[in-house]
């Protein structure tokens, strides 16, 4: 004991030490996102004072995930891949950073104007579809806020894009802004209603338009910041090409487990949809305060160690780490286990939100929270392959997740029904994590 306190204070005291740097990233990632999920949380709790498990709930959930998804893919992919660009660029005096940036940008714009056109026509057709499952007085609602929130897409798309940049430019308040969307929704919710229509709908655009300006003013301010070019001329477009397509159907696959989720919660009756969602607000703030934390504190200091040429390090240093969050994720899930009553009763029980509700809720977070160590030992393992380049082991990760959460929701659903949901994820969180692990000692030239 006395030699791991001795180690741990020799490294937080040396300010080369490649340790110390992914601990004092992980405080201040942890602390910006603990503040942002406050935020979030005390919007979850006006959205179930006001709504409660209902309707409005399920059709908002329903498209604001089916957004989420691209714009969430977007992001990991641009994390994963251009950090380490970056720091390899900036290792280059001869890069040109500044023009890369420009067409990026102009790229991503872009998509997201095809993707929104895209989503605006096409997503009432979705809605309709007898397969989806969802109750009529679901797709009713869900008609009435599927315009407005097409907006949302391309503006998710370029706030992924400015996030990302300032991370590859060692910067972490990207994570404290993501609070924005989450106050404003706070603030339309409890505004006299008729104040605005559609206070949920509105509120989240307006929140979406307001962390957008809440990035681009300080990288302009700093001079990351470039007018969007849709010519595509800059060298690094090789290395982000390189690197981009492999990563993108990795981290696609993986994240298109929870819409896998949605469609068949959609098939067990109205208020599934909102009640999964409640647990999952509750688990988003544990996963950011451990995997996302960890994972942006991470990448960074993986990526200029590969560019220093230093991969034997980087690969000791990943598995002290996983192992490391592994066992932070074993007492985080203790810890929520015992609490969860409590948690949700505290978050969400008051107006709409029954006493039953609750008992539901928390019931279905004990079983959902099993996935925590997994899933925190995991990321770590993906930053370590994100900053070697090896999109190939995330890909492979993606097929390993998505195969394991279908088939065990194919196997569970139809007996557990909303846990059924639960079980498979954590079989899911297990298997990709095993999948990583066998692939980083069976990689003995990282």
């Amino acid at each position: 004991m006395t030699t791991l306190k001795a180690k741990v204070t020799r490294h937080l005291q040396d300010r080369d030490s490649h340790h110390r740097r992914i601990a004092v990233g992980f405080f201040w990632v942890s602390f910006f996102v603990f503040v942002g999920k406050l935020a979030g949380a005390a919007k979850e709790m006006t959205i179930a004072w006001r709504y409660g498990i209902s309707g409005t709930v399920d059709a908002y959930v329903f498209i604001y995930n089916l957004i989420s998804w691209p714009v969430g893919v977007w992001f990991s992919v641009l994390t994963v891949v251009l950090v380490p660009l970056v720091a390899r660029m900036r290792r280059d005096e001869g890069s040109d950073i500044s023009r890369f940036c420009g067409e990026l940008l102009g790229l991503t714009l872009l998509i997201g104007l095809l993707l929104g056109l895209l989503l605006y026509w096409g997503l009432p057709s979705l809605l309709q579809a007898t397969w989806v499952g969802l109750a009529d007085e679901v797709v009713a609602q869900a008609l009435t806020m599927a315009g407005p929130l097409s907006f949302l897409l391309p503006m998710g798309l370029v706030i992924s894009l400015f996030s990302a940049w300032m991370m590859a430019c060692g910067h972490h308040r990207n994570t404290l802004m993501e609070a924005l969307p989450a106050l404003v929704i706070l603030v339309a919710i409890l505004l006299p209603p008729g104040t605005i229509p559609e206070p949920l709908v509105w509120g989240t655009v307006a929140g979406f338009a307001l962390h957008l300006a809440g990035l681009a003013m300080p990288l302009k301010k700093m001079g990351e910041l470039q007018a969007p070019s849709l010519i595509f001329t800059s060298p690094a477009w090789r290395g982000f090409w390189g690197s981009m397509g492999i990563m993108a159907i990795g981290h696609s696959l993986m994240s298109f487990t929870g819409i896998i989720d949605q469609f068949f919660a959609a098939q067990l009756g109205t208020g599934a949809i909102a009640t999964l969602s409640y647990a999952n607000r509750i688990m988003a703030l544990v996963l950011g305060l451990g995997a996302m934390a960890i994972s942006r504190a991470t990448l960074p200091v993986f990526s200029d160690l590969v560019a220093g040429e230093a991969s034997p390090t980087v690969r000791g240093i990943a598995i002290r780490w996983a192992g490391a969050m592994f066992v932070v994720g074993l007492m985080a899930t203790i810890a929520v286990w015992l609490l969860a009553p409590w948690i949700v009763s505290l978050l969400f029980e008051r107006g709409s939100f029954t006493t039953d509700d609750t008992y539901t809720v928390s019931n279905l977070l004990r079983f959902y929270i099993l996935l925590l160590p997994f899933s925190f030992y995991g990321n770590v393992l993906v930053s370590f392959f994100a900053a070697q380049r090896h999109g190939i082991n995330i890909f492979w990760g993606g097929i390993v997740a998505v195969l394991a959460k279908l088939i065990m929701n194919l196997l569970l659903v139809d007996i557990y029904q909303i846990y059924g949901l639960v079980y498979s994820a954590v079989f899911m969180y297990l298997s990709t994590s095993v999948f990583l692990t066998i692939r980083i000692y069976m990689s003995r030239n990282l």
